[in-house]
């Protein structure tokens, strides 16, 4: 059974229909894909799983449940968690202390500090531990940020452009650890622009275009799709 499915997804904000019939279904234990060209709407049908949108009709299922008209806090209490493209990080506090809010309210003091421990050390922030989190490179506050998402232990990560701005380095250990934390279970969504990311961890890639579903497979299949190459690939390269 599919972890996240949605069936004819619809979204109008005022003559735009920006999501369009869209079904979609994610299977648990899969890194998947969204891409598509800026317009596509990717964006909003993100927020319309996150519940930051109410859809103008059309369902969605999260393992096995309809989760349509539930709020944002609903669905991750269900078990989604997200990291957006801007991090939502606390500046001020340190990188640990930022890990440190994240768990605590899953974990007791003994287990929260091993777990920050083996944060630290899993993102490669041990080094930056100490640090004001406002003061880390960007690729070192994704990374924090990815941290706290995870802290909730969610069956659903989702993950809006997580590689924006990156050096191909960052992008790459990103990357890695998108993999590692799917190696261990968690089934994971992610929008993304980058190609070497989407084909470095994708077991399934989606193209949106136009608000709608235009192609489906895995990353080899939608590379050799000419009708994808001509409205989104060939554009990466421009």
């Amino acid at each position: 059974m599919a972890l996240l499915q949605t069936h004819n997804l619809n979204k109008h904000f005022g003559g735009l229909h920006v999501t369009a019939d869209v079904s979609f279904s994610l299977e648990p234990g899969k890194i998947h894909c969204l891409i598509g060209p800026n317009g596509a709407g990717k964006s909003t049908f993100f927020r319309l799983l996150l519940g930051e949108h109410q859809p103008s009709s059309g369902t969605i299922v999260f393992d096995g449940q309809d989760i349509t008209r539930l709020k944002s806090f609903q669905r991750i209490n269900r078990g989604m968690s997200v990291k957006f493209q801007v991090p939502g990080i606390f500046g001020a506090l340190s990188a640990q202390q930022n890990l440190q809010i994240a768990l605590q309210h899953r974990l007791d003091s003994l287990d929260l500090n091993a777990e920050v421990e083996r944060l630290l050390d899993f993102l490669q922030l041990r080094e930056v531990a100490d640090q004001q989190a406002g003061n880390l490179s960007h690729g070192l506050k994704q990374w924090l940020e990815i941290g706290m998402a995870i802290s909730l232990k969610p069956k659903l990560l989702l993950l809006d452009e997580p590689t924006a701005g990156m050096s191909p380095e960052e992008t790459f250990m990103t990357g890695e650890i998108v993999k590692q934390l799917n190696a261990q279970g968690m089934t994971v969504l992610a929008v993304e622009h980058d190609m070497a990311f989407v084909r470095q961890v994708a077991d399934r890639v989606s193209v949106l275009h136009f608000g709608r579903i235009f192609a489906e497979g895995t990353i080899d299949e939608i590379v050799a799709d000419e009708r994808v190459a001509a409205i989104y690939l060939g554009q990466s390269h421009d």
